[in-house]
């Protein structure tokens, strides 16, 4: 494992590149507008689109704390999903009444994103190959004919593989069966399409200021005023909170959101003996089916992007950039990677990084808005947001309109997940959960006293 990590650099694939954007000015005085959107993530970067869009006079200004795209924007697998709900099965479990709407808006999504990337010619990379979720324990084949039932009640189209068409798909030998989706995710560099959408932006008269970390917010007689860390001041009408994982100015919104920390590792380019020793002509992205799960997919150049399994919350909920490496989790993930593609013995790792997730007590996207409706927001993706943050960012421009859509009248909209408890109950919630994760994993999915409790009081921890 050492060796094949020993050169690995510490910082995202799709970050280093010699694509990335120059650095933004930082806003140190003072500036007026109608919509500040605070966050370069692709929640921010969505809005913004929308709200320009919607009324191209619009004068916004975007704020960053880091650099656009330089956290969970630049730091996921890629994976441009369909779902608005972390999976069909947790949407199910949460929105019975809405699944089938849900899904459809969702898809509905996917396509307006395609629709966008070859209009704009945004050179991202995306690849609409679907994805395969596999289970490499006896256990986890009972949950996929549950989730294709589940599926095909609802008419969304998948496909039951037995082992062997599993593995002669993608050769791994640790392929019991698996659950193809095809058409409702598309593989993308994330990077690149967020620097396309800040282009554009910007190309529309958007202001965008980088290392500008906004302090606090108040209520102004003309709007909402933005502190910010470095002295300076935004004076808006309306405000678009798109802050993820980190600390949200609008301290209501600390309580739903838990920074859960993903670590990835990306491959040297395989080269064509390589890749012809595991097949994956249809290149989906992979998931497979534990509770401790790991994501893997193909990029443009053909490394394998392998993450997940690890989730770590450190005590108290810090986001700091000295969480980004964990040797210990690495380690464990290019164990994993040589255990499921032993023909790949010999490949090395270029890129090592971890980020903060932006987790919240039922798994996917929540609203809100504060202030009189001049403040409005969106969070909580939880691992899932490249193409749910697009939805998010419409329904958050249709608050601050008061605008009334049917987007609006969903449960998903209107209702929030439980909040997590407070420190230090909730460092000692989140080891006792992760810890019964682990164990069901290691006893055929038996869930234990806890996870059912968790499951009776619908927090459902089994992703």
């Amino acid at each position: 494992m050492e060796r094949s990590l020993a050169e690995s650099a510490p910082v995202p694939l799709w970050l280093d590149s010699p694509r990335r954007p120059a650095r933004r000015p930082t806003l140190t005085g003072q500036v007026r507008c109608d919509l500040a959107v605070v966050g370069g993530g692709f929640t921010g970067l969505w809005t913004a689109l929308e709200a320009t869009e919607r009324n191209p006079g619009l004068e916004v200004v975007l704020v960053d704390a880091g650099r656009v795209a330089s956290a969970a924007t630049g730091r996921n697998g890629g994976f441009c999903d369909a779902s608005l709900t972390h999976g069909l099965a947790n949407g199910a479990s949460r929105f019975p009444d809405e699944i089938g709407e849900l899904e459809r808006l969702g898809l509905e999504n996917l396509d307006e994103i395609e629709r966008f990337v070859l209009a704009e010619g945004v050179d991202c990379g995306f690849e609409r190959s679907g994805t395969l979720d596999v289970a490499t324990a006896p256990w986890q084949l009972e949950e996929l004919h549950r989730t294709a039932g589940l599926a095909e009640r609802l008419g969304v189209p998948v496909e039951l593989w037995e082992a062997g068409q599993c593995r002669g798909a993608v050769s791994s030998p640790t392929y019991l069966g698996g659950l193809r989706t095809p058409g409702r995710c598309a593989m993308l560099d994330p990077a690149r399409l967020a620097w396309s959408i800040l282009e554009i932006l910007e190309r529309r008269g958007v202001r965008v200021f980088e290392e500008t970390p906004v302090d606090c917010l108040r209520r102004d007689p003309a709007g909402v005023v933005l502190q910010l860390g470095t002295g300076g001041r935004v004076m808006a009408a309306h405000v678009a909170l798109a802050t993820n994982a980190f600390p949200s100015p609008l301290r209501r919104v600390r309580a739903y959101v838990l920074p859960v920390y993903d670590y990835v590792l990306a491959t040297e380019p395989l080269d064509d003996e390589q890749l012809g020793s595991i097949g994956w002509k249809g290149r989906e992205g992979i998931s497979d089916s534990g509770n401790r799960f790991h994501y893997y997919r193909l990029t443009e150049d053909n490394r394998i992007v392998f993450g997940g399994y690890d989730a770590i919350y450190y005590p108290g909920g810090t986001v700091r950039a000295e969480h980004e490496q964990r040797f210990a989790t690495f380690r464990l993930l290019a164990r994993h990677f040589f255990e499921t593609f032993p023909s790949l013995e010999d490949v090395r790792f270029t890129h090592r990084w971890g980020g903060a997730i932006d987790t919240c007590s039922r798994f996917c996207v929540f609203f809100g808005t504060a202030l009189r409706g001049r403040v409005a927001y969106a969070a909580g993706f939880t691992g899932l947001g490249v193409g749910a943050s697009r939805f998010a960012g419409t329904v958050v421009c249709d608050l601050l309109e008061d605008r009334h859509s049917d987007r609006r009248e969903l449960e998903l909209v209107r209702t929030k997940p439980v909040p997590f408890p407070p420190e230090p109950l909730r460092t000692g919630v989140v080891a006792l959960t992760r810890w019964s994760l682990a164990r069901a994993d290691d006893r055929e999915g038996a869930r234990n006293a806890w996870l059912r409790l968790l499951d009776r009081v619908g927090l459902g921890f089994d992703s």
